[in-house]
């Protein structure tokens, strides 16, 4: 195990990253962002000024404090290549090496690209399509096929440098497509899966949500349609920068660089022609982080949502940890009932997630742990399902407890949720609390299992190799939660 530090300096802040790594997987111990605006140093003047030069020497010396509590062994620095366009940028980060020890490396267009490309596999599970990364100063197009970038091209407007531009909303849209239509990505094409990455998406589709009062507060993979997006035009449109920075929920300089922003993504969906985008909270940051793992991509993207849940536990699980083996069984009792359960593939991933995640409650409180499963499910940021599916997965963890089923609270989703989504809560809750039983003395004694279905009840013959009692008393507790929902006895032996 060990804590490693990344920090990054771009245009519009330093952003330290402590992060404890082991086996291939990560958690974060500290993330910190301190801001400030180089607009008149870099684009205008070229140069850095000294007031600046002292601010962000002020941060870094901070921060270095901060890295020694943490007892990092490892300290990556990197910084955005819109540095180079101050003329005295080398002697400032030498400045910065004698005075904090941190060798700041230039990160070039294409060492961007692949780290945005890292962090958007790591989020979303496609294995073809487009990202759109508008950072502050350019925006980065991708095109990825078969886990590797075929090509991108960089548009040079970013949120921060085309809301400083002069002109309306309109002749900044024109700029913006004036270079899309140089760009060969755009020129050939193809409609298929877009990706929207970086800090003007997600402020976007926090509006879209206000807006349409979407339900669920999860930022990345979600779908921002175009009509969505019309809605926030007209709103933000109407709103002078005072009130657009008390929208709650927009990141540090989202209101000053909106419209910036706002005329980037006008401009991406009028010459894409694209239904929708989904929005992605990939970083390059977190490229960086994942360069510097061990383990391939391939091993990390073959099964996404599996590495995923792997990573939220790989800190958390002890040495009786039975994630898995309740998850293997969630899944054959799925296939075993399907029968009287009767319900379609597309809740095998839900069923996986709630499975694998029975437990996560009790970091919270052992207490009814089922019940806070909801909330830790939600914010885990598991990657590699959908936010329906997350939901699905935390409601139906939940209803291990089928007393902790509230219909008024499932109500709130109703937009999302349909009536057998409702049913099927119920019966993935005990599908898991059952799964969960049969392996109660954590030590993998039921390898397999056999349902003979006869009429009003069933017979769960078990295949073991070892005593099964203890797991046969706990599994038959949940005889009655069994009957009520599937309507039949359940005798295990």
């Amino acid at each position: 195990m060990e804590n490693i530090a990344y920090i990054k300096l771009d245009e519009k802040k330093v952003h330290l990253l402590i992060v404890q790594s082991r086996n291939g997987r990560y958690r974060i111990l500290e993330d910190v962002e301190n801001y400030y605006d180089l607009t008149n140093d870099i684009v205008k003047d070229c140069l850095f000024s000294p007031k600046t030069k002292n601010d962000i020497l002020k941060i870094l010396n901070i921060y270095r404090y901060t890295i020694e509590t943490f007892k990092v062994g490892k300290m990556i620095a990197v910084c955005s290549n819109i540095i180079v366009k101050a003329r005295n940028y080398r002697g400032f980060l030498d400045e910065i090496y004698t005075n904090t020890g941190m060798n700041f490396l230039i990160s070039n267009d294409e060492e961007i690209v692949k780290n945005i490309y890292l962090s958007s596999m790591a989020n979303i599970d496609a294995s073809k399509g487009y990202i759109v990364n508008v950072g502050s100063y350019e925006t980065y197009i991708l095109k990825f096929n078969r886990r590797n970038v075929v090509e991108y091209n960089k548009i040079p407007y970013g949120h921060s440098n085309l809301s400083a531009t002069d002109g309306s909303f309109q002749e900044k849209v024109s700029l913006v497509k004036k270079e899309l239509k140089k760009a060969s990505l755009i020129k050939n094409f193809e409609e298929d899966t877009v990706l929207g990455c970086g800090s003007t998406f997600i402020d976007i589709a926090r509006i879209a949500k206000k807006l349409t009062r979407f339900p669920l507060d999860i930022d990345n993979n979600y779908d921002l349609t175009n009509i969505q997006f019309g809605k926030v035009l007209d709103f933000v449109g109407g709103l002078d920068t005072q009130k657009v920075k008390k929208i709650k929920g927009l990141g540090n300089n989202g209101a000053e660089s909106i419209n910036g922003g706002l005329a980037i993504v006008s401009a991406l969906f009028d010459i894409m022609k694209v239904p929708q985008v989904t929005v992605s909270t990939a970083n390059a940051l977190e490229g960086v982080v994942l360069s510097n793992l061990v383990g391939t991509a391939n091993e990390k993207y073959a099964d996404l949502l599996q590495n995923s849940l792997d990573g939220y536990y790989e800190f958390k699980k002890e040495g009786l940890a039975i994630n898995s083996q309740v998850y293997e069984m969630a899944i054959l009792l799925f296939k075993q009932l399907k029968v009287v359960h009767k319900l379609p593939r597309m809740y095998v991933k839900p069923l996986k997630i709630a499975a694998y995640m029975f437990d996560c409650g009790k970091y919270i409180s052992f207490q009814n742990n089922e019940k806070h499963a909801y909330y830790t499910i939600l914010n885990a940021n598991i990657a590699g399902a959908t936010q329906k599916d997350l939901l699905l997965a935390a409601l139906a963890c939940t209803c291990q407890n089928l007393d902790n089923f509230n219909l008024t609270e499932i109500m709130k989703y109703k937009e999302i949720l349909t009536d057998e989504d409702v049913e099927a809560i119920r019966k993935m809750g005990v599908l898991v609390n059952l799964a969960v039983n049969l392996n109660a003395s954590r030590k993998n004694i039921i390898t397999d299992i056999v349902c003979d279905i006869l009429g009003d009840s069933i017979i769960m013959k078990t295949i073991v190799n070892s005593d099964p009692s203890f797991e046969i008393i706990q599994s038959m507790k949940v005889a009655e939660d069994f009957k009520k929902i599937f309507k039949k006895s359940l005798q295990i032996i």
